[in-house]
């Protein structure tokens, strides 16, 4: 059985951002990439060294990462 990645990017909200959970808590709502590595950067990940396109680390519900609305 395959790991699940740690982090959840959720699909767009009507209201605009997508949720954002890592190991399962919710850490906040991204309006684009930099919310989504400011995230990734506090829970101790390089934000240098994420590769957004890595279906190990991050799903992507609903849209990819040039999806936000």
């Amino acid at each position: 059985m395959a790991a699940h990645p740690p982090v959840v990017v959720h699909p767009p909200s009507p209201s605009g951002g997508r949720r954002v959970t890592i190991r399962g808590a919710i850490v906040g709502m991204a309006y684009g990439v930099a919310d989504l590595l400011e995230f990734l950067r506090r829970a101790g990940a390089d934000p240098d060294a994420v590769r957004l396109d890595d279906p190990a680390l991050i799903e992507w519900r609903g849209g990819g990462p040039d999806v936000w609305t």
